[in-house]
């Protein structure tokens, strides 16, 4: 199993490119589904991710091309994907793959819209709490649909003539039951409205692939969708989005470190929170266009509170790495984790390190310590992953961290990126 080594006390110099979202690229795949003629992705990250739901895709007949398109010399640009869904062949989702990932459950959505019948393994993904599917359920049911749980399956089963437009509101906001219903509303009779819906940049940037497909949705990044059913959804090509939980990684780490880097081809309105509360800490990040300048005028930082909260609140995909960055600040930091119940297993590793932080049901009480001394870590989950490798960064001395399968789930070639901008890390294979 890889390891990651790093030599931290480097400030980071120069530019990074950002890829593309693997949250954008995941529910984008799954559209594929909704159509008989190909959907072109560009722009695509290279992580394990896509390529596990590449197989699943495969397995249901859908066929993929992927090109691995040559990176410039800064790093940017993306691969591209070919998915052309016209003969499926099994409209079930077995439990080995969908069990690795997450993501895996929204083949459920277009797989009952599209042929009135689905069987999606329950999913599985990153140990940080329960997420339960029943928000999924509820709005499928709205529809018309028949659900049944049988040995760990999902059987899904549309009414005769197809879906039915309805009002859904979730009591909870849920990203994935977003993408889900709202890929199923595309192909529904009527007109279906969903209510408190996630407003995060990836809901908008499937949306608007959807409608290049031939879908009729309004709304998409506000908290009401309104998706009017159309008979049958075309093929389209569609540039994946940059990924904001990438940019806010590499931005805090440029401030953890005290150099500058510039992060380049990103969407700085998509992590304003995050920028806000960067900026309140100390950090410099300037916005030019889609370029982010962060640095750090030499000052040690400035503790400060965070909430994490759905969109357009501080994500919590960034609470690890703001924590991190907390861990050398001057004061202390009450971090308040209200998304999901299991995330702070990155604190005992980031102790290892010499770190400060107490924990308090949801709360994270960070006392700022001088510096950081390099450790051996484990990774927990994949953003736990990236704020082990911010601390190494700025931790004196040699650190090793493994389980890094977990960091090539979500970050594409982070030890290239990081390691053209100074930074002393290595795999080891």
């Amino acid at each position: 199993m890889d390891r990651i080594r790093i030599l931290g006390g480097q400030p980071l110099k120069g530019r990074i490119a950002i890829s593309g979202a693997k949250n954008a690229a995941l529910p984008l795949m799954t559209a594929a589904l909704a159509s008989d003629e190909p959907l072109v992705l560009e722009n695509l990250p290279r992580l394990t991710d896509v390529r596990t739901l590449a197989r699943l895709l495969s397995e249901l007949g859908v066929e993929t091309a992927l090109e691995e398109l040559p990176r410039a010399g800064d790093g940017s640009g993306g691969d591209r994907l070919t998915l052309n869904a016209a003969n499926i062949t099994s409209t079930t989702a077995s439990y080995e793959l969908v069990s690795k990932m997450r993501a895996s459950f929204w083949v459920l959505g277009p797989l009952v819209a599209r042929f009135g019948e689905a069987k999606v393994s329950l999913p599985g993904g990153c140990a940080i709490g329960a997420r339960p599917v029943d928000l999924y359920i509820k709005g499928l049911e709205k529809m018309g649909c028949e659900i049944e749980l049988d040995e760990g399956y999902v059987i899904a089963r549309a009414p005769k003539g197809g879906l039915q437009g309805a009002v859904i509101r979730s009591p909870l906001v849920s990203v994935g039951a977003t993408h889900t219903l709202m890929m199923a509303a595309a192909l529904a009779k009527g007109v279906t409205t969903l209510e408190n819906a996630a407003r995060e940049p990836e809901v908008a940037d499937l949306a608007e692939c959807l409608n290049a497909m031939g879908a009729k949705i309004e709304g998409a990044g506000t908290s009401s969708i309104r998706i009017e059913g159309v008979e049958r959804l075309h093929g389209a090509t569609h540039k994946v989005l940059p990924d904001r939980i990438e940019t806010g990684s590499y931005a805090m780490a440029a401030a953890m470190t005290g150099g500058e880097v510039t992060l380049t081809g990103t969407r700085p309105d998509t992590i304003e929170a995050a920028l806000t509360v960067m900026r309140a800490a100390g950090v410099e990040a300037l916005v030019k266009d889609d370029e982010i300048t962060v640095r750090r005028n030499g000052s040690r930082l400035q503790a400060v509170d965070v909430v994490t909260q759905v969109y357009p609140g501080f994500p919590t995909d960034l609470q690890a790495q703001f924590m991190t960055l907390m861990t050398c600040a001057e004061g202390e930091a009450e971090i308040t984790e209200t998304i999901f119940e299991n995330r702070f297993m990155h604190v005992q590793e980031l102790a290892r390190f010499g770190a400060n932080i107490s924990l308090h049901g949801d709360k994270a009480i960070v006392h700022g310590v001088k510096k950081l001394k390099g450790a051996p870590v484990m990774a927990s989950d994949l953003r736990a992953s990236a704020a082990l490798v911010i601390a190494g960064l700025a931790a004196e001395g040699e650190t090793i961290i493994n389980r890094v399968y977990h960091l090539d789930r979500g970050f594409e070639r982070i030890e290239d990126k990081l390691g053209r901008c100074g930074a002393r890390i290595e795999r080891l294979k």
